[in-house]
């Protein structure tokens, strides 16, 4: 895969400190254009958007791969070039070369933002061993990245569904779909040194206090015709019902323009954020399916407390087991990053919704999506409250584990 210009090989890079925390203004050049990192983030996000697999999972492993590629092609420069300009230079290598080869029917637009980037930046030695460094970087993190499970087919490879039992997942309605994600489970992760290291203690006993009462509010607030939800509440379900990708872009690239870490720390933020997304959605499938445990309609429906077989759930329920919630391990990785690499609070920033049009909440801190998060699926009919607080633990154990190993991962190659 060779880019639209000729650069010459890759020299080594150094070493620069860890990012750490900042609210400043983002990056600009005097010119005012747009930060290089923020231009290929968007250029990823349209990416994704446009030409996105059919699996989370498998974008998020875009995201990780490009930007990654990004961090360890930027940790440094070479004497006798200027800094800026190479790293400039480097991400865009980095991020073009690996989305040209995940997206390929992307390029043209890939290739057009490239050259704007590279026509931004002087000519000249800082420009071209720039653009060589990332493309290596690019090369190498994708080759290792072959046949790491992460593709949509094994990523939904087929679940056998145990016989209906207490407590057992089944399929739910409407659809009774297939369980869906069965195959993270095995996929091969970044960081982890199994896809079990982080696997949750066991949901509670279903003839548990705890779950009685989880059950009990799932049942009063999340049903469809639910009169005990309030109008804001019923809004908070369907604001976060959509995919945890697509709602967590604008929080990534709001905290991506407020640090003042420059174009390595920004490129080590996206990188990091995604990599433990991706380790978290692998740590997510194997408690899943460890514990299999039922869906909150199907525990109405047929279990053996007060059964509803009527009862619907505000919105449809996924097609995979309760615990632990995707949506909140997800959740729990982002926030713990985010608090780590950007501070815990930021300025205010607003926030849509493809699943709720017309709706914008303003948040101050990652905190408050996650929260939100908790009670949304509760809200929703489609997780039990254990579920969503054990998805946030998992989410931060591996979030926190990933950040933990940052070295490791963004180590010269």
């Amino acid at each position: 895969m060779s880019s639209t210009r000729t650069r010459p090989a890759l020299v080594v890079l150094g070493a620069v400190a860890l990012l750490t925390a900042s609210t400043a203004v983002p990056q600009a050049s005097a010119a005012g254009r747009t930060s290089t990192a923020l231009a290929w983030y968007d250029a990823t996000a349209e990416t994704i958007a446009t030409a996105g697999a059919s699996t989370q999972i498998t974008n998020s492993r875009t995201w990780a791969i490009s930007w990654l590629a990004a961090a360890r092609a930027t940790r440094g420069a070479p004497t006798g070039v200027e800094r800026r300009a190479y790293q400039e230079a480097a991400l865009a290598g980095a991020v073009h070369r690996a989305l040209v080869a995940l997206a390929p029917s992307r390029r043209e637009q890939l290739d057009a933002k490239f050259n704007e980037t590279l026509d931004a930046i002087p000519d000249g030695a800082a420009e071209e061993r720039g653009v060589a460094a990332g493309e290596h970087q690019a090369d190498l993190v994708l080759e290792s990245r072959v046949g790491d499970g992460l593709d949509p087919a094994s990523v939904n490879a087929p679940y056998p569904v145990k016989p209906p039992a207490p407590g057992v997942w089944q399929p739910t309605p409407p659809d009774y779909a297939p369980a869906a994600q069965y195959g993270n489970r095995v996929a091969k992760p970044f960081l982890l040194k199994t896809q079990s290291q982080f696997r949750l203690a066991p949901p509670p006993a279903l003839n548990s206090e705890r779950y009685a009462a989880d059950l009990a509010e799932v049942r009063k607030y999340g049903a469809a015709e639910s009169t005990a939800r309030s109008a804001h509440q019923a809004e908070t379900a369907t604001f976060w019902l959509g995919s945890s990708l697509t709602l967590y872009t604008e929080p990534l690239r709001v905290a991506l323009s407020r640090t003042d870490q420059g174009i390595a720390g920004q490129a080590r933020l996206v990188a990091l954020f995604h990599v433990a997304l991706v380790d978290t959605q692998i740590a997510t499938s194997d408690s899943k399916y460890a514990y299999e445990r039922w869906r909150p309609v199907t525990a109405i429906r047929t279990g053996t407390s007060d059964p509803d077989p009527d009862w619907t759930p505000l919105h449809t329920t996924p097609a995979h087991p309760d615990y632990p919630s995707g949506h909140n391990t997800y959740a729990g990785a982002a926030q713990a990053v985010l608090s780590a690499l950007a501070g815990p609070r930021t300025a205010p920033f607003a926030l849509t919704s493809p699943t709720a049009p017309g709706v914008t909440r303003t948040y101050t801190t990652w905190k408050q999506l996650a929260d939100e998060n908790i009670d949304a699926r509760v809200l929703s009919g489609i997780h039990t409250r254990s579920a969503d607080e054990a998805g946030i633990t998992l989410g931060t154990n591996v979030a926190r584990y990933v950040l933990r190993n940052t070295g490791r991962l963004l180590a010269p190659r």
